[in-house]
């Protein structure tokens, strides 16, 4: 291929995924190109190509990346950039001007779909190009050995640090994770390593089984008992401080609620399909001080969070790799991950 080439994963309709062949970008000033070199498959990813999620075609998904710097435009200093350092980049626009930027909450911002921040021959998110043009303030410098399919994990995991933030567990608490799928996973590693009991509510054998390995200390299965009345029995009636909900499952939502205990943390993390209200008693929030609240992408302090996390090892997700594919096995990559017993499928170019 020629060096003005470069390769994009574009989902081309429903269900269809190709490896096309367009120009290779060139930075202008004080932008960087990237040359990304992993993108893991979020949900996102999978309900936009199975067609849960309807958007125009042809898409370039994508945003859990690691990349390296190629080059850089002019006006930046390559001792602040140095070519082929290892970065994160949070492929999540934020203006900076709107309300929610301006309140410190840029992972709400009013043009999170707009794409400022980077460069794109095909519209999307923009992590399945081989190369991108992005600005500097979306880098963050990762260690160079720190191996590619560990790296892009800093976006799933600053979603994680957000709920943190939200949720605020503190030391000796009892934290209660429900769902073991991989955004489970990370909230039981992250809340064993801030030195909260863990306890995990999954209907999966072996994923209880995985959830004990990465730091639960209890494991509920929810199909053989109530798992409210159990977490009331495990705190002695008190309920659990802090309570994390990564599942789109409504009823569960309500679980959630039903066992936190007063002045605890309900986090709603996961975004539900199909969306299903469900009641909360005014008078129960009035008596019981607790607090209900959601938790939606990474934060610009979280992102900071996870690749310090990340960069140290002190949160290594390895186990939570379930496999890895070049570009050219795009469209097998994307169906393993639609698959309910995976958990991250990673696509290397």
């Amino acid at each position: 291929m020629s060096n003005e080439k470069m390769k994009v994963i574009a989902v081309t309709e429903v269900g269809k995924v190709e490896t096309l062949i367009v120009d290779k970008p060139k930075p202008g000033p004080k932008k960087i190109l990237i040359n990304i070199k992993a993108c893991a498959l979020c949900t996102f990813d999978q309900r936009m190509y199975s067609g849960v999620v309807k958007i125009p075609f042809p898409f370039v998904g994508g945003h859990e990346v690691v990349a390296e710097i190629a080059e850089l435009g002019e006006g930046l200093d390559p001792a602040r950039y140095p070519i082929g350092q290892k970065v994160a980049v949070r492929l999540l626009n934020s203006c900076g001007e709107c309300y929610y930027c301006r309140h410190n909450a840029p992972n709400l911002c009013e043009r999170t779909n707009e794409r400022d921040s980077i460069v794109s021959a095909i519209p999307g998110t923009g992590g399945l190009n081989e190369y991108l043009i992005v600005e500097p303030k979306i880098l963050w410098k990762l260690p160079n050995d720190l191996p590619n399919e560990i790296g892009v994990f800093s976006e799933p995991l600053a979603c994680v640090a957000n709920s943190f933030n939200h949720g605020l567990p503190q030391m000796g608490d009892d934290v209660v994770v429900i769902g073991g799928g991989i955004m489970g996973m990370l909230h039981i590693m992250l809340a064993k390593k801030m030195g909260c009991r863990v306890i995990l509510s999954e209907p999966n054998k072996e994923r209880r089984e995985l959830g004990l390995e990465l730091g639960a200390d209890i494991v509920i299965d929810p199909s053989k008992v109530d798992p409210v009345e159990e977490i009331k029995k495990i705190t002695n009636g008190i309920g659990a401080e802090v309570i994390f909900n990564t599942t789109a499952v409504s009823s569960v939502a309500k679980q959630a609620v039903d066992m936190v205990a007063k002045l605890g943390r309900v986090v709603m993390y996961s975004s539900q399909h199909p969306d299903i209200p469900f009641d909360i008693s005014a008078n129960w929030l009035h008596n019981s001080e607790s607090i209900v609240t959601g938790a939606v992408s990474p934060s610009i302090l979280s992102f900071e969070q996870a690749v310090k996390l990340l960069s140290k090892r002190i949160i290594y997700p390895d186990k939570l790799i379930s496999n890895v594919y070049s570009a050219d096995q795009a469209n097998e990559a994307y169906q393993e991950a639609l698959k309910p017993d995976t958990f991250r499928i990673v696509i290397k170019f």
